[in-house]
């Protein structure tokens, strides 16, 4: 792929140079740090003078402050990176006139698209790893407790999982960008799309779960867990659902499953109540496998779509 290489370094220096992702970069920064911050000091507080639990560096990124914590806020905040930087990466170009003169230098046409969609992730990895590694020393500092060998694998595990969720958004930011010629349009369109998944996936679940098991009937054990399968299953089909359930099992060795109500009788209580332990990594890793590879298959799939379409445009000066 000839001049791929200058076609992300192109781009680097356009991202990194323009307002809006200093801006944005800023804005995230400073809320990672503050919440950070203020559940940094709760936790200085209440551990004071007893013995530090396990994994409670990883506290940090899982405890909720005022409003949230820091995985909730990259969850329903991260996918706003991704839409910045790519709904007018292709359209910019074509408005500009510069796509077609771009195309007329001596490179390959699936260099342009494969080097935006490249240059939009080493971004994307640039900045999460940025603010986790200044979260961490601020933590560091505040709780006085050095992370484990898990925990750090923990939190890079947590990074490429977030570098791929928020590349979904990318992608989709890059598709629109190339179907619409308008950069406000584009724009327009990738908000949308989040709003959906953000918000009226969840909706729609529980009123399709109501719907098919009416309040009524919903205190039957059985009725009761078809419903929440019905609403889980709904839910599953947004990108936000498939990133909380895979990061909250990594980043949370406690949680031992990614089902938010498990029904049990008084012996499989009395049964799990002796094993009440952190999962291992790897079997952490096991129960939120799925997820991760949907994941990655959703990114890649739509990589692929704007990366088909693109080579099917005609490229011309407007």
């Amino acid at each position: 792929m000839t001049g791929i290489g200058a076609i992300i370094r192109k781009e680097l220096a356009d991202h990194f140079s323009s307002y809006r992702f200093s801006i944005l970069f800023a804005l995230i920064a400073m809320v990672s740090l503050i919440t950070t911050y203020m559940v940094g000091t709760g936790l200085r507080d209440e551990l004071s003078g007893v013995a530090k639990p396990e994994f409670v560096f990883l506290m940090l990124f899982t405890s909720t402050g005022p409003l949230f914590s820091l995985v909730q806020f990259v969850a329903f905040f991260g996918p706003l990176i991704g839409l910045v930087l790519g709904f007018d990466s292709i359209n910019r170009e074509r408005s500009s006139g510069t796509l077609s003169k771009l195309a007329s230098q001596p490179i390959y046409r699936d260099s342009i698209i494969n080097g935006k969609f490249l240059s939009g992730v080493i971004t994307i990895f640039i900045m999460l790893a940025s603010i986790l590694l200044v979260v961490s020393g601020l933590g560091l500092k505040m709780i006085g407790v050095v992370p484990g060998i898990e925990e750090v694998w923990r939190l890079f595990i947590y990074l490429i999982i977030s570098v791929f969720y928020i590349s979904f958004w990318l992608g989709i930011s890059i598709l629109f960008s190339i179907l619409f010629r308008g950069i406000a349009t584009s724009a327009l369109a990738t908000l949308a799309i989040w709003i959906f998944f953000s918000f009226f996936v969840s909706m729609g679940a529980s009123v399709v779960a109501n719907a098919v098991v009416p309040g009524d009937k919903s205190e039957d054990p059985a009725l009761l867990m078809k419903k929440i399968r019905i609403q889980r299953g709904i839910s599953l089909t947004s990108p936000m659902q498939l990133y909380n359930d895979s990061t909250a099992i990594i980043i949370d060795p406690m949680r031992k499953t990614t089902q938010s109500l498990v029904l049990m009788g008084p012996l499989e209580r009395l049964s799990s109540a002796r094993f009440e332990r952190p999962l291992a990594l790897s079997q952490s890793i096991y129960v939120v496998i799925p997820h991760m590879i949907s994941l990655i298959a959703i990114s890649v799939i739509f990589f692929g779509i704007s990366y088909a379409v693109f080579m099917r445009q005609e490229i011309r000066s407007m």
